[in-house]
């Protein structure tokens, strides 16, 4: 099982660009692995094609091994764009272990927990009274985890003002008034986006009742541990954070402290299988549900599904709401899941259970896509 060439595939689909990676080996049986690092595809592609000269040639289910030399073999080590390299390529070095031993993914990693990964379902929808009825229709189809935006999404195309003090004032109407509409057994939660300051935040938090929320995702970015430790003196939602997070290490001041309550783990971004399965250890000597991001491609909720399936301390999987036309998929994606019941039901396929058909991948193999810019009443630049 010698890794004999490694490849990377960049090209639009639904609504953005993804970075697949196929690795193979002598033996006939490859990989596939994604990247999460939207936007900065061809980083990626260019990270991968260094580590590409010194692991071909290896063994390809020498996994722990490799992932220790592709992240301690550069005296800069970690960062998003390596992490998320290495994280395609771990993903797909356990698709490939999987097959060689005939073997579902979840069962490498210690058999599986349960038989199907609940997820949270989002509203993307403005914050009005379609708004609310968009949340009852979600909850009239069974879904009892629900997560809005801030229903502003701005454009790639040009700069959208984004005011925070409006923003918030219209979330916590109209959110009050869906969580009355809706009862308290349903969980409902907004992610900010990192867009708010820690005052904003507060002010946010105190405009609605207690036990409107049953958390706050990402009201501001996580460069600043003790912005965060600011935050949750002032105010009792919960946090859910660490989808910016690329590693162990990332994560450890959050959890050491507990204060993360949703642990936003991305397998695409923050290591791969090796690199999640520590951190969501990590994350159970602290009573931290994992909530993992689950933005991207069928290859990306293959191998979340397999992760979610594999660990104990599991709220959540977030159902993808931005997937564009999902026809374009089928063409592509080889027993891709798919919902049942509110509920990805977990494949006992050997790997990932999924495959790819590159003579269908998209003509437009690859266009620049930057996400949406927006700015403050004053002009400057806030985050998207």
């Amino acid at each position: 099982m010698i890794i004999t060439d490694i490849n990377t595939f960049n090209f639009w689909l639904g609504f953005r660009n993804v970075c697949l990676v196929k690795v193979e080996t002598d033996s006939g049986v490859y990989g596939w692995g994604e990247s999460g690092l939207s936007g900065r595809e061809l980083a990626v592609t260019g990270a991968i094609e260094h580590f590409k000269q010194f692991l071909i040639g290896q063994s390809a289910l020498n996994i722990s091994h490799i992932w220790q030399e592709l992240y301690r073999s550069q005296y800069f080590e970690g960062g998003r764009v390596l992490a998320a390299a290495i994280s395609a390529i771990d993903i797909a070095l356990h698709d490939i272990a999987g097959k060689h031993f005939n073997v579902p993914v979840y069962q490498l990693l210690g058999g599986k927990q349960r038989k199907q990964i609940p997820l949270f379902v989002t509203s993307t929808l403005a914050f009005n009274a379609d708004f609310v009825d968009d949340v009852k229709r979600l909850k009239q189809q069974g879904w009892q985890a629900i997560r809005a935006t801030t229903g502003e999404h701005g454009c790639a195309e040009q700069s959208s003002l984004f005011d925070a003090r409006k923003s918030i004032a219209i979330a916590a109407e109209w959110l009050t008034k869906t969580r009355e509409s809706i009862g308290q057994e349903i969980v409902l939660g907004i992610d900010y986006h990192h867009r708010l300051t820690v005052a904003e935040t507060v002010s946010f938090c105190q405009k609605m009742p207690v036990g409107t929320l049953d958390f706050i995702e990402e009201p501001i970015r996580d460069q600043s541990l003790t912005s965060y430790q600011n935050l949750r003196s002032m105010t009792d939602v919960p946090f859910a954070i660490g989808e910016e997070f690329s590693s162990k290490w990332d994560f450890a001041p959050y959890v050491d402290t507990a204060l993360t309550n949703f642990a936003r783990i991305d397998i695409c971004n923050a290591g791969g299988f090796t690199e999640a399965m520590k951190v969501a250890a990590m994350c159970e000597t602290k009573y931290i549900d994992m909530m993992p991001h689950n933005p991207l491609s069928p290859i990306c909720t293959a191998a979340s599904i397999h992760y979610c399936a594999a660990i104990s301390n599991l709220s959540w999987l977030e159902l993808p709401p931005y997937d564009g036309d999902l026809s374009e998929y089928d063409a592509i994606f080889t027993h891709r899941p798919r919902v049942s019941h509110n509920a990805y039901p977990v494949s006992d396929l050997p790997g990932l259970g999924i495959d790819v058909d590159e003579a269908s991948l998209p003509k437009q193999a690859f266009k620049f896509w930057e996400p949406p810019r927006l700015h403050k009443p004053d002009g400057s630049y806030t985050n998207w």
